[in-house]
């Protein structure tokens, strides 16, 4: 008994070339799905007025937010607090990097430089609203290490207030920064480092001059997404501080929140997002290319 051989399917040249394509179709809508309708939808949002019945309005809640003092003392809230705490997270992760990135020790830094971003950001910011405001942990221990300045109440001061959040975003996001270039550190060529040293250079001066330097890209990339993670700082305001004292500590995104959801304007809300969000792309492309066009002439 002879059994014939079953003749093999072949593809076609078309399907050769749309089965990858097939395969990410269902991944690209649901990215799609999740960016592009939210987008599209608060842009139509934002051209609508009312509570209950919507009414088009056209650019009306644009020519009001811009004269709106509230939503510019809520962005330059956002700018200055984004400012500090960006600031202080690149200038400790950056330090603690270049300490260690040559150390044999180095993944166990990693894993324990890692421990904060573990946390949920409402559980960091419960803790330290523990330490500062509610459980008076900071301000009785400041008491007993002798300070004169007796029972602190950080949400009565403005500058106070805006500390805490600076504190708390530090704590929780500077190893962001530190795996980052901790990585990037560690992805330069070696045989550069080696030259100069037997040049004479010294460990600062190869640093700043070589290793700095040639890190300009990777800087710029992880400056951009710690930027605009902090411009959408919500969680540690919504905890803590709740923008106050009278407003001074209200950042864009929780007067997004406060007027869309305690206020019930969602058109007014839409259209701060709308010109928040382009802000945001404006700044995050001039950021990129200005870094990456240093980094390339260097």
């Amino acid at each position: 008994m002879t059994t014939t051989a079953r003749p093999i399917r072949r593809r076609s040249a078309f399907m050769r070339n749309a089965f990858p394509y097939f395969m990410l179709a269902p991944a690209v809508i649901f990215l799609l799905g999740i960016t592009l309708y939210p987008g599209i939808y608060a842009l139509y949002r934002s051209t609508m007025t009312g509570k209950f019945k919507l009414e088009f309005v056209g650019l009306q809640n644009y020519r009001e937010l811009i004269v709106d003092s509230t939503f510019w003392e809520s962005l330059y809230n956002t700018l200055l607090v984004g400012s500090l705490t960006l600031a202080i997270e690149f200038v400790i992760a950056m330090t603690m990097a270049a300490l260690v990135y040559r150390d044999p020790w180095v993944k166990a830094w990693r894993i324990v430089f890692l421990l904060p971003m573990l946390l949920m950001p409402s559980a960091v910011s419960y803790i330290w609203k523990l330490l500062f405001n509610d459980g008076r942990i900071i301000s009785d221990l400041l008491g007993k290490l002798g300070s004169t300045l007796g029972n602190i109440d950080f949400m009565s001061s403005t500058s106070l207030a805006r500390m805490v959040l600076v504190i708390t975003d530090v704590w929780q996001w500077t190893p962001f920064l530190f795996i980052i270039f901790v990585a990037g550190l560690q992805g330069m060529d070696k045989e550069v480092e080696e030259a100069a040293r037997l040049d004479g250079a010294t460990w600062p001066k190869i640093f700043f001059n070589i290793s700095l330097p040639l890190l300009r890209p990777v800087i710029a990339i992880a400056l951009v997404l710690r930027g605009v993670d902090i411009l959408t700082m919500f969680t540690p305001v919504h905890v803590i501080t709740q923008g106050s004292p009278a407003g001074h500590t209200e950042t864009v995104s929780y007067f997004i929140y406060r007027t869309a959801f305690k206020s019930f304007e969602q058109g007014y809300a839409s259209a701060a997002s709308v010109l928040v969000l382009i802000a945001t792309i404006i700044l995050s492309q001039t950021l990129v290319r200005r870094f990456f066009r240093s980094g390339t002439e260097a």
